[in-house]
């Protein structure tokens, strides 16, 4: 009897191993992380920000300044442009550790899907205290998401590189993007708009995806791409009867 309760525990304890990151990337910070354990936002900031803010400087723009981020699953990248006049010029891009599922959107709860599409961050999304060394909500699911039935929670960009819908970091680096989006959430601007995008939308990589059942969705993603690569403004999206729509 003794050897069955110990043959139980020990299946017990793989499966909490097998399945802690999914409990620990939904539950509130004091549950999934009970130790405590959490980044030092006062020493990563007087770590980070002199050595940041020089180096914003010499490419002639300024901490605090509003941001705009893109995504790109496939590349595995995300580009931070920073706003230099009326235009946006984009100061990094950086790799991105890791994020979960397919090229395609977030569907529901525990898919295990990073999203695709027009999200935004605000000061309410920054979390310090996160579990995985920084992090902030996408915001998912927005809009679109909700007419689409759409379901999931706690959809993240932070550090720690381990993710399960979330796009994943490592810590140096999101210790740097998270101060700046901090700085600019701060400074005055409302939210930081993030567009996840499955791959660079350009027109020999949309023919690629002919035939995709994603096909239709990314083709209301494309707009928001090309107008950005031609203006340098960050693109107003909208949603209209259960559609993405980016003005000309």
């Amino acid at each position: 009897m003794r050897r069955i309760w110990i043959f139980l525990l020990c299946l017990i304890a793989l499966a909490a191993l097998a399945t802690g990151y999914r409990f620990r990337n939904h539950l509130p910070y004091e549950l999934s992380n009970p130790l405590g354990l959490r980044a030092d936002i006062s020493e990563i900031r007087a770590r980070i920000l002199p050595g940041l803010t020089e180096h914003l400087a010499a490419q002639d723009l300024q901490i605090g300044a509003p941001l705009y981020l893109r995504l790109f699953k496939e590349e595995a990248e995300l580009e931070l442009w920073v706003q230099n006049g009326h235009q946006y010029q984009r100061y990094k891009t950086y790799p991105i550790c890791t994020f979960s599922g397919a090229l395609g959107p977030k569907l529901q709860e525990g898919d295990g899907q990073s999203p695709e599409g027009f999200y935004a961050v605000d000061l309410a999304a920054l979390n310090p205290r996160s579990a995985y060394h920084l992090s902030f909500k996408l915001g998912f699911p927005n809009t679109y998401d909700h007419a689409q039935g759409r379901t999931g929670s706690f959809l993240m960009v932070h550090g720690d590189c381990v993710s399960i819908g979330c796009y994943a970091m490592t810590d140096p680096l999101i210790e740097e993007i998270y101060l700046l989006v901090e700085a600019a959430l701060r400074n005055g601007q409302t939210a930081v708009p993030v567009h996840a995008f499955p791959f660079r939308m350009t027109a020999s990589r949309m023919a690629e995806a002919e035939g995709h059942q994603w096909q239709g969705f990314w083709q209301q993603l494309q707009p928001a791409y090309l107008q950005f690569e031609e203006t340098f403004v960050p693109p107003v999206v909208s949603v209209e009867q259960g559609r993405y729509i980016v003005p000309p």
